[in-house]
């Protein structure tokens, strides 16, 4: 804690990246803040200094907060904010035997990925990104009736792994633009929900990967999900196949 104006004390809270300007602006107004000029990660020394200084962290998912980090947090540490869903990159264990609490923000970002997941669908199929290029790069010569023939979206089957919050709303998405909606997840969604989404759900994953045109991952890094796509399981998909790492 920092001494302000009139004696009362203001939490120590260093912020790891750059956010938006309001928010910092906020942030300075309410907390002994230090910012990080330059929006880029920090390094591991770096934030060792930081947890060995703050009250607060405000973490992103850049950085690595692993048990050498937190071996440096001073007594003071209490919370690490952090900005963003996943905290694989925080060493949840080490940081509970030393009494602090970490957050997350859940929900906030579910209709903003499930849009980018889609773009990134869209944008493969129908070869948007090469069209770019040829133009950017001066080589467009006028329509031709083969060139840069994509893929129609409807009618594709979309094979979607892990069915929360982002891959139900990437599968309201796909089923508006007449894609078949497959899915793999620990436990079946309730009726209702696979009828509004009109999505099949596949016990075994060996069983939807050879039907998909694109599949899309949604789970959260975790020891049961590491090289849950093998070399094995990526041969299951058909040649044509395309992966979203969303």
């Amino acid at each position: 804690m920092s001494e302000a104006a009139g004696g009362a004390s203001r939490p120590r809270v260093v912020v790891t990246r750059r956010l938006p300007a309001v928010i910092e602006r906020r942030m300075s107004e309410l907390f002994d803040v230090r910012l990080n000029p330059e929006d880029r990660p920090m390094s591991a020394e770096e934030l060792r200094v930081a947890v060995r200084e703050a009250d607060v962290l405000v973490a992103t998912v850049t950085d690595t907060i692993d048990k050498g980090v937190l071996a440096q947090a001073g007594p003071q540490l209490r919370l690490i904010a952090n900005f963003g869903n996943g905290v694989d990159h925080i060493d949840l264990a080490t940081a509970r035997s030393r009494g602090i609490t970490v957050t997350n923000t859940p929900g906030v970002l579910t209709e903003d990925t499930a849009d980018l997941a889609f773009a990134l669908v869209l944008m493969v199929l129908r070869r948007l990104p090469e069209g770019e290029r040829v133009l950017r790069g001066g080589h467009w010569q006028g329509w031709a009736p083969t060139g840069l023939l994509g893929r129609r979206i409807e009618g594709r089957r979309l094979g979607i792994i892990g069915m929360g919050r982002i891959g139900r709303a990437l599968a309201r998405r796909a089923r508006a633009a007449g894609m078949t909606i497959f899915y793999h997840n620990r436990h079946r969604l309730p009726a209702e929900v696979e009828r509004e989404l009109d999505a099949r759900w596949f016990e075994g994953l060996d069983q939807m990967l050879p039907r998909v045109d694109v599949l899309s991952v949604h789970c959260p890094h975790t020891p049961a999900t590491y090289h849950l796509l093998s070399e094995r399981r990526l041969r299951q998909l058909p040649r044509h196949a395309v992966v979203i790492n969303t």
